[in-house]
C-alpha cells in the first residue's frame, strides 16, 4: 500500500496513494557502466545493475523505450528522446505529446502490450515493486531488458535519477545540463526567500477530508519546505501521515497548501469553510493555496519549478506578488 501511494501522487487522481520510502541506501550510482566508471560519455556495450541488483547489458543506446511511470517519461522527454519512447503509462500527461504514445496500463500493466512494442529497454520503478514483480518477471522471461529506477525522495537523488537515465540512453551531457539548470533554479528560489521576515508553518494536504494525508519528515515535500525557509507543520513526525482536523487546529498552520485541486473542485474553499477551522491562522488570513501535484510531486526535471511554485504560494511577497 505504501509504495503505491508514492507512485501515483503525481497523477492527480481521486484514489491517490503515497509512500515514504527512505533513500539513504540508494546513494550509489546504479547506472554507471562497469567499465570506465565516472566517464561522462556512455560506453556500449554497457552492463548495469538497477536498484534491485538486476543486471542488464545494453549493446547500444536503446532506440525503443517503454516508460512505466510519469516521472520517467518526463525525464526521457527532457533528454530529447521523444522519438525513442514507444510506450507510456495510462497516467502520463506531460508533455502533451505523451498522450499520443501507446499506453501500457497503470498499476496493472499490460505485459502483452509491452512485448508487442518490442522495446530495447523498459524503465520500471522501485515504488511499484511487489505489485509489479510478477509482470516484470514475465517481461524478463520474454527477453526484454527491464531497468528499475530507484525511488527519489530528495533533490540529490532526483539528480542522480536523471543522470542514471541519461547514461543508459547515451544522453549524459543532456542530463548534466538538466541537473545544472535545476540547481540554478533551486538556488534562485532560495535566494529570494532567504530573508523572509517570519518563517511560516505550513501544512501540505495531499488528500481532502475525511482522510487528510500530509507529508511529514523524511519526505520530498519536507525537504522542499526546508529549502524555502518554511517549517513543515508535521515535520516532527515521519512519512505520510493521516491527520485529524482537530490536530490541525491545535497545530495552527500559517499556510495550508493543497495538492488535490485537479480532482477536487474548489479545494481551497473547502478548506476555508471546513468545520472548526475559523480560528486557524491560515484560514483567517485566507492563506490557503492549491498547487499542481505533478509539478511539485514528480521526481523529474520540473521539480525545481515545483519548488518555485511552492515558495510563491507560501511567500508571495518574496516574488513581488
Amino acid at each position: 500500500m505504501k509504495k503505491i501511494w508514492q507512485l501515483w501522487i503525481a497523477t492527480a487522481l481521486a484514489a491517490i496513494l503515497l509512500t515514504a520510502c527512505g533513500q539513504e541506501e540508494h546513494g550509489e550510482d546504479h547506472a554507471s557502466p562497469e567499465t570506465e566508471a565516472g566517464k561522462e560519455t556512455a560506453q556500449f556495450p554497457m552492463t548495469v545493475k538497477d536498484v534491485t541488483d538486476n543486471e542488464i547489458t545494453l549493446e547500444e543506446a536503446p532506440k525503443a523505450i517503454v516508460s512505466m511511470i510519469p516521472s520517467n517519461t518526463e525525464i526521457l522527454y527532457a533528454l530529447g528522446l521523444e522519438e525513442e519512447i514507444v510506450g507510456v503509462s495510462d497516467f502520463d500527461n506531460y508533455p502533451e505529446e505523451a498522450a499520443s504514445k501507446d499506453k501500457i496500463g497503470g498499476m496493472e500493466f499490460n505485459v502483452e502490450k509491452i512485448i508487442s512494442l518490442n522495446p530495447d529497454l523498459v524503465l520500471a520503478h522501485e515504488s511499484a515493486l511487489g505489485t509489479w514483480d510478477p509482470g516484470l518477471k514475465q517481461l524478463r522471461d520474454a527477453g526484454i531488458k527491464v531497468y528499475t529506477v530507484a525511488n527519489a525522495e530528495s533533490f540529490d537523488s532526483t539528480y542522480e535519477t536523471i543522470e542514471d537515465i541519461g547514461k543508459l540512453t547515451d544522453k549524459s551531457e543532456e542530463a548534466s545540463e538538466i541537473v545544472e539548470e535545476m540547481k540554478t533554479t533551486v538556488q534562485d528560489v532560495q535566494d529570494k526567500v532567504a530573508t523572509v521576515d517570519t518563517k511560516k508553518n505550513v501544512l501540505v494536504e495531499i488528500s481532502p477530508e475525511p482522510e487528510i494525508y500530509s507529508p511529514a519528515g523524511k519526505t520530498m515535500m519536507n525537504e522542499m519546505l526546508n529549502l524555502i525557509n518554511a517549517e513543515n507543520l508535521v515535520g516532527d513526525l515521519e512519512g505520510w501521515i493521516k491527520l485529524d482536523p482537530e490536530e490541525i487546529v491545535k497545530r495552527n498552520p500559517d499556510v495550508i497548501i493543497t495538492t488535490y485541486g485537479a480532482y477536487t473542485p474548489d479545494s481551497t474553499n473547502i478548506v476555508l469553510n471546513r468545520n472548526g477551522f475559523a480560528d486557524v491562522t491560515a484560514v483567517k488570513n485566507k492563506a490557503v493555496v492549491d498547487v499542481d501535484a505533478d509539478v511539485t510531486g514528480r521526481m523529474g526535471p520540473r521539480l525545481a519549478d515545483g519548488l518555485e511554485v511552492l515558495a510563491k504560494a507560501i511567500y508571495p511577497e518574496a516574488f513581488g506578488e
